[in-house]
């Protein structure tokens, strides 16, 4: 059995006892009140699509990259951020990004078109790009007992869990009442006050022995991911064999392909591959692929269905959350499409819940404990990649099957409908345009009450069918959890201190 790592605190100022308190106190308090800033944001979109295509008229596409463009930021460049929270400084990182990350939610919360709304989102992405790993690094630079490891892991996660929550809660409780601007403003205010926090409360740290930028790697990653995103989400409307669709596909596999190879010979990667060697840290990747892309995915099926329709050891944990998920995916997908009460909702709401703070709390011990504690910081950023990539195609994938499915039963459904020649035409115009989305969403007067019962039908089976998907992909999480990690208690242990280079 692994013995535990002895923790080496980092290089700082000498300080009192009740001074090493409150800035050790002061630390883990803007940490947290970072991850939740960026889990806020990551959550933020997918809680009022509805409201945002209504009041923007975005097509299906529009609607994807307006999540996609915080999230495949903050997903590609969270490794390259870890590098320069650890050459630099984590709490210099961690103010930065939340400043630039309150300036995207102003973009945001004067938006008017589709347009402006991905270009805010995809600042704010960038900024999330740093919080996750400078905000979770910081907290194990200063906790430098297993106890205190444990405890300051556990303060991160359910805050990043907390952001989970406050998001639904806060737009859709602003959107009742003003317009969904306003609530990417309040996300504003809130960045504002964690770079406060984070300036007045934290302790300094960084890590730089052995680590450089990789700006070869950086690209690879950041090209391919861009590459996939494009692929998945423009494929219903451009055509899976259109050439702009299938370029992009290969030069995802030609440029991770050169990703690979650039890190392996690179003198100071910005991903150590060897680390994936560690059992327990390879599986926590996959399920955090995985299972954040079941997680968001189906929260992203949620708000289309609602806003346009109408101390154990991580096994247990993994596979208690992730069945969670599934669960609630099932459950909600029986759940008739008509429904707009909270009371039939309220149990798979619950289970999504539920799940998702244990995914997250075992996932993040699972990977940060695992390896040397020179890594912490490399594993840190790798797992916010890793668990942002799964979130960043959990709303793309299910928006292209979805619709891909809507639009098939809608095109089949219109062609025998009592429509005349003009009206096809109208109807037709419309589809090409936006999708079975904007069809449903569009003011065609009369002529929408009529289709209002085709497009219905339509999203509810293509968005009903997604949660399938989603619930597999969960399912799929658990099995992963429940081989490699396991389900007895203390199953995975942390590593001695070495170099993991050698």
């Amino acid at each position: 059995m692994a013995a535990t790592p002895a923790c080496t605190p980092p290089t700082a100022p000498s300080l009192t006892p009740p001074e090493a308190r409150t800035r050790h106190t002061g630390t883990i308090v803007a940490g947290c009140l970072a991850v939740c800033l960026a889990q806020i944001g990551l959550v933020l979109p997918a809680a009022i699509n509805g409201v945002i295509q209504r009041g923007l008229q975005a097509s299906g596409s529009q609607l994807t990259w307006i999540s996609d463009a915080f999230l495949v930021p903050a997903a590609v460049l969270a490794l390259t951020f870890g590098v320069l929270g650890d050459l630099y400084g984590r709490k210099k990182l961690l103010v930065g990004a939340s400043l630039l990350a309150a300036v995207g939610y102003l973009v945001s919360a004067t938006s008017g078109s589709p347009a402006q709304l991905i270009t805010g989102q995809a600042i704010s992405g960038i900024g999330a790009a740093a919080l996750f790993p400078a905000s979770l690094t910081m907290i194990t630079a200063v906790t430098t007992t297993p106890a205190a490891r444990a405890k300051g892991l556990a303060s991160w996660t359910t805050a990043l869990s907390l952001g989970a929550l406050i998001a639904p809660l806060l737009s859709g409780g602003i959107v009742e009442h003003a317009s969904f601007q306003w609530a990417f403003g309040a996300t504003g205010v809130i960045a504002v006050i964690t770079a406060a926090a984070a300036w007045l409360l934290a302790s300094e740290s960084s890590a730089p022995e052995g680590r450089s930028l990789d700006w070869p790697g950086q690209i690879c990653v950041a090209v391919a991911m861009l590459a996939l995103l494009h692929g998945i989400i423009q494929g219903p409307s451009d055509g899976w064999g259109s050439a702009p669709v299938v370029l992009s596909f290969v030069a995802f596999v030609v440029f991770i392909a050169a990703f690979v190879a650039v890190e392996n010979r690179s003198a100071a990667p910005m991903l150590r591959l060897e680390l994936f060697r560690i059992r327990a840290f390879a599986a926590s990747a996959a399920m955090a692929v995985i299972g954040m892309f079941g997680f968001l995915g189906g929260a992203y099926d949620l708000s289309i269905r609602l806003g346009v329709i109408h101390r154990v050891g991580p096994g247990p944990m993994l596979v208690t959350g992730f069945v969670s998920l599934a669960t609630a995916q099932l459950w909600l997908r029986a759940v008739p499409v008509q429904e707009t009460g909270l009371l039939p909702l309220l149990g798979p709401l619950v289970l999504n819940g539920v799940g998702f703070g244990l995914v997250v709390a075992a996932l993040t011990a699972a990977a940060v404990n695992v390896v040397p504690p020179g890594l912490t910081g490399m594993a840190g950023a790798t797992t916010s990649l890793v668990r942002d990539l799964g979130q960043t195609l959990g709303p793309a994938v299910v928006g292209a099957v979805a619709l891909g499915m809507a639009a098939d039963r809608l095109t089949g459904d219109l062609a025998g409908a009592a429509l005349t020649p003009k009206e096809h035409g109208i109807v037709g115009a419309v589809l090409d345009a936006g999708g079975p989305l904007a069809l449903h969403t569009a003011d065609l007067g009369p002529l929408s009450a009529r289709l209002a019962p085709y497009t219905s039908d339509a999203l509810a089976h293509g968005y009903g069918n997604a949660l399938l998907l989603t619930a597999a992909a969960c399912g799929t999480a658990a099995v992963i959890a429940a081989v490699f990690v396991g389900l007895r208690p203390g199953a995975t242990h942390p590593v001695r201190s070495q170099e993991s280079a050698e």
